[in-house]
């Protein structure tokens, strides 16, 4: 990496800033997992054995909400971490600022 500002137009720091995107993608997918996991066992311990339509929402429901949730954060935290956001024009304060 260089000694300037992070980018993600460097490729070595983008490759560094990706990986960590996906490393903490796959840490999720852990937890999601997990989530998923308790959710259902909560359901089950509270209404006993689950028709497979509920199984199938419930996984899907819990597991795609804590994935996109955490995706989203994560591209957050990307576009701020590497500079990208202070690299943005402003054209809605007008062309000289």
């Amino acid at each position: 990496m260089s000694a300037e500002k992070p980018d993600l137009s460097d490729p070595e720091y983008a490759r560094f800033a990706w990986g960590r995107y996906w490393r903490l993608m796959r840490w999720m997918a852990l937890a999601a997992a997990i989530a998923v996991g308790a959710a259902v066992g909560i359901l089950r311990a509270t209404y006993g054995p689950l028709p497979i339509h509920m199984l199938i929402a419930t996984i899907l429901g819990v597991g795609l909400t804590v994935l996109l949730g955490t995706a989203l954060m994560g591209l957050v935290f990307l576009s701020a971490g590497s500079g990208h956001d202070e690299t943005i024009q402003d054209y809605s304060e007008g062309p000289d600022r």
